[in-house]
């Protein structure tokens, strides 16, 4: 049995004790192979989705065209958990195999009866669902933005708060491109620009604000 203690969904509970919940409902297991579809945006959602084995990847195409990445997730983590149920339950992006990954889906009518046979699951899935809908939120955020170094300048800002002058990067430039769905060239050309007009000095993954009004007003033009 794969370990699911881990899981958003099953925090505080043994891997013994959710073998033995997942045997009183509905449940299956696919296995996809690298690149895979695995659901795509605008699916029906009829079901929670947990990545119980390997790496996936969600992205959304936006007007355009383009491919934006949202993020990438690994086992054991939870698929479109706010879409399951209520009125519009599709699948908001597309979910592709990054690598061979297993994934375990349970049928909303048996997630129901899973909510009943454990009250922590119930109160582990909405608090689950609050903290999905306020990293889409930030999300949503930084797309507004026109100019990449709009993008760039909200989120250092806020990384660093109103204290901190020294930020440190926690992810990639690739992953932050991917993140603001943009090309990483694109990406290291805003950041080199930042730094040339003075506003901050790039070591590394290591961000040191050096104007901040250069930030505000990229953040409010």
């Amino acid at each position: 049995m794969y370990k699911l203690s881990t899981s958003s969904l099953f925090i505080g509970i043994s891997d013994t004790k959710i073998e033995e919940m997942l045997s009183q409902i509905h449940h299956q297991v696919k296995h996809f192979a690298v690149d895979d579809v695995i659901v795509c945006g605008g699916d029906v959602c009829n079901a929670l989705l947990i990545v119980v084995k390997g790496n996936i990847v969600a992205e959304m195409i936006n007007f355009d065209g383009r491919s934006i990445k949202i993020e990438e997730l690994s086992a054991p983590s939870t698929l479109a958990e706010a879409f399951v149920f209520g009125d519009q339950n599709v699948f908001p992006v597309s979910v592709i195999a990054k690598t061979k990954c297993s994934i375990l889906s349970i049928p909303s009518d048996e997630l129901l009866k899973l909510f009943q046979l454990q009250e922590i699951v119930l109160h582990n899935y909405l608090n689950s669902i609050s903290n999905r809908t306020q990293f889409l939120t930030s999300k949503m955020r930084f797309l507004t933005f026109k100019t990449i170094k709009g993008k760039l300048s909200s989120y250092i800002l806020k990384l660093a708060g109103q204290r901190l002058k020294t930020i440190t990067l926690p992810m990639t430039q690739e992953n932050l491109a991917g993140y603001f769905g943009v090309a990483r060239p694109s990406l290291a050309r805003a950041l080199a620009e930042l730094q040339d007009e003075g506003a901050i000095s790039i070591n590394r993954k290591e961000i040191t604000i050096i104007d901040r009004s250069i930030l505000l007003a990229y953040v409010n033009e």
